[in-house]
């Protein structure tokens, strides 16, 4: 069932862990093979949002200690279709903006823009101020696809998992992987 792909993910911690575990299991189920990092706070996070462990997500991706710079994903010779970053921090956000490369995740996603691969980032916050703005102008900029986790509602979700699914239905509509995660405007349920 996989479609030959190799997808980095990210965890920060902004709130909305949920996106991001939503996304690698889709990747999973999906036969895409997955690298994950999730920042210290994205682990806290996750635990507080979802109840969920870094030890529930060994059967869905490869976890990379994001300290560790001398992992796989920090090397532009490791071939991957892309990374996302979801849900991402202004923390990290800022970080990626300004190519500081002092954790994992930065240097990997710093690799996807150099090697002109896809890096979705995926902000959770709100309202944004200046430099927030500047900083997604400024990755956007670079090559970076700006995707606030912003779900749509013509679908007329009942469930959280719908609007959830929403988003990483859209996620991997940007990295071309083929899906049914999402009902599409004009199209009959």
């Amino acid at each position: 069932m996989g479609q030959n792909k190799r997808i980095i993910v990210g965890i920060t911690g902004a709130s909305g862990a949920l996106y991001g575990y939503s996304l690698v299991r889709a990747l999973h189920q999906l036969g895409i093979e997955t690298h994950l990092i999730i920042t210290e706070m994205g682990e806290r996070v996750l635990q507080f949002e979802c109840g969920i462990s870094m030890e529930a997500l060994k059967p869905y991706a490869e976890i990379h200690s994001n300290k560790n710079l001398f992992a796989s994903v920090a090397s532009g010779s490791f071939l991957t279709d892309g990374m996302v970053v979801v849900p991402c921090s202004m923390n990290t956000l800022g970080s990626l903006a300004n190519g500081v490369g002092d954790t994992l995740l930065s240097r990997a996603a710093s690799v996807v823009l150099k090697e002109r691969r896809q890096l979705i980032v995926v902000p959770r916050e709100a309202p944004f101020h200046l430099i927030h703005l500047q900083n997604m102008t400024r990755l956007a900029e670079a090559g970076a696809c700006i995707m606030p986790a912003s779900p749509g509602f013509y679908h007329k979700p009942k469930e959280i998992w719908e609007l959830v699914n929403f988003m990483s239905g859209r996620i991997l509509d940007m990295l071309g992987i083929d899906h049914a995660l999402l009902q599409r405007w004009g199209e009959n349920a």
